[in-house]
Formats: structure tokens, sequence, C-alpha cells
């Protein structure tokens, strides 16, 4: 793929305007507080995983409308620290899949949760995790489920489900609830990022080749999915195009990652046609804005890379940004 979007120094200062609602705020604080009426619900159990070196629990927690929520709880077996916990989310239409897949984190030594993303797992790793929301017309896919309404837009259920998880992580066992860490690439990213704007004193957020930043400009300049899902329902509902946009607002990441304040380590390929760079940096380049104090970030840029990013490359970077931000 040859490079399509913004040429990296114009990149680097990418600020766009990005329409926000006035009530974004009560929108979310309100959406939180709803949540909050449901009792968490946390359980976990042990389960016997076959990894004698890594100790594993099946949790379940209530999510956005107490809605349960599955995930796995991954830490070093015979750990006997309360460790930092990392708190991953998914790429879009993959699940929690099997514990198995999910033990680099617990072998460099870190708690790890993997949260399902509702409605989801239906290729890569598959899911445990229904979605009873509301939805109306939409597109086959997640990004116009419910899109008539932000109150039943796909998306906030599933960042609520988000910080629900972290909110759940900090009561697990052998959990430091003050080194909690979110993270995740493409929708994972994303939703990472909504988690350190919607959830307090994160530790730190790693957003890798992020999903569902700037929407309107990843719609007007590819045509790769998901965000084709938008393209396609706006030609058949043309009269819903500002309806569509003004749902969208409340959940565009760009307007989260402005509130967030954790470290962050953000990641761009820019040859990626999923996730295009300018969406990217439009939200590296506006998190924090509305942080009290300065704000520590960073990003890794894969020049020859699509959305697979830096791949296992990246996570040696992550594993390494991660253990400098503990040791300091």
């Amino acid at each position: 793929m040859p490079l399509f979007d913004l040429p990296l120094d114009e990149l680097t200062t990418y600020r766009p305007e990005v329409a926000e609602p006035e009530d974004f705020d009560e929108f979310w604080s309100g959406t939180l507080a709803q949540a909050r009426e449901y009792d968490l619900e946390l359980r976990y159990q042990q389960v016997d995983a076959g990894l004698p070196h890594v100790q594993v629990f099946d949790v379940t927690f209530a999510g956005f409308g107490g809605h349960p929520i599955k995930a796995w709880y991954a830490r070093p077996a015979g750990a006997t620290d309360d460790l930092a916990l990392v708190v991953n989310f998914i790429g879009y239409s993959g699940g929690r899949g099997l514990p198995h897949e999910h033990t680099l984190y617990p072998a460099a030594g870190y708690g790890y949760l993997i949260m399902d993303s509702r409605g989801q797992g239906f290729s890569l790793s598959g899911g445990d995790t229904p979605d009873p929301g509301a939805t109306g017309p939409s597109q086959p896919g997640f990004l116009t489920r419910g899109i008539h309404d932000p109150a039943e837009y796909y998306y906030r259920r599933l960042y609520t489900d988000a910080a629900r998880a972290i909110e759940a992580g900090r009561q697990l066992p052998g959990v430091d609830p003050a080194k909690v860490i979110a993270k995740g690439g493409s929708q994972g990213g994303a939703i990472a990022i909504a988690a350190a704007a919607l959830t307090p004193d994160l530790y730190a957020v790693q957003a890798h080749v992020p999903f569902l930043q700037h929407f309107r400009r990843a719609v007007n300049v590819t045509d790769t999915g998901p965000y084709a899902e938008i393209t396609k329902y706006l030609a058949v509902h043309r009269e819903k195009a500002e309806q569509t946009w003004r749902t969208i607002s409340y959940v565009d990441g760009v307007n989260l990652a402005k509130r967030a304040s954790a470290p962050a380590l953000y990641s761009v390929a820019l040859r990626d046609t999923v996730c295009p760079p300018s969406t990217v940096y439009a939200s590296y380049n506006a998190y924090g804005q509305q942080a009290q104090t300065a704000v520590t970030k960073d990003i890794e840029v894969w020049e020859y890379n699509n959305h697979e990013g830096g791949g296992g490359h990246q996570e040696a970077k992550n594993l390494a940004w991660l253990a400098a931000l503990i040791d300091r």
C-alpha cells in the first residue's frame, strides 16, 4: 500500500476541529452514574487452563445496564505481591478467546485482565458476552448499531463496560489498584482511550493503531471496513446524516483523548487503510489537552506497515515502555 494520507511532518501538527456536543461531559457522567446504580457483582473463579505457571480466573462483572460481562484474569502462579494490572481491550470482531492465548503479560510479571466485547467474538477469538442493548435499523456490524440515538449507541455500552472493567480489576485479588494500565489495539486502543477519559487515576494507557478516532476524517479518506459501515448506512438512510454525526460525536476518540491524563503510548502505521494515520494523530495530538498538569505521551511510528502496525515489535516496545514507567 502506498502512502495515501498526510505527510508525516503535517501529521505531527494535525489538530482538526472535531465536533463536540455541549453536553458531552454530562452525557458521560450521567451514563456512568446510571451504570453504578447496579452493583458491580464481581465474581471470579479459578480455572484449570493447563498452565502450571499461570493462575487463571474466569471473571464476570456488571457492565452497562447491569449486563454481565465476561473476562479472563491471569497472573503469575505463586506470586505473592500485589501486581500492576494490564486491562486489555479487544480489536473489532474479537472476543476474549481462551486462557492460553493470554500468557505474555503474566510471563512478564503483571496481572492481566482481558475484557470480552459484548456481542462480538465472531472472528479471531470467540466471545462469551451477549449484547442485549436496543438497536434499530443498521448495517451489519457495530458502527451503526443504535446510531439513531446517542443513548442507544453500541459504543456507549461498550465504553461503559470498559470503565466498569477498570473498577472490577482494581478489586481483584493480587492487584495493586494504583497501578492499572488500559491497553488495546485498533478498537481495543479506542476503548483504552475511552477508559482513560472515563475512569480516574489510571496508571498508564497503551493505544495501538487506535480505531474510532476522528470518524469524519476516516470516512472521507478510506473505504475500508469497518468505517465503510457508516458510508453504506448513510447511502441508504440519506436523511439520517446529521443525527448520525451527532451520535458519533459522543464517542469520537478525539473528544475522549482530550480528557485523559495518564501517561500514554500510542502507535501509528503510515500505510494503515483501516485506521488512517491522520485519525490517530488527531487523537494523539489532542491527548491530555484538558488535563490540569503536563501529560507524558509518546508515539511509535511504523512507516512501512498497514493495520498490523508493529506487530510483535510493538509488543516488545510496550513491555519496555511499561517497565521503565514502573521502575521510574
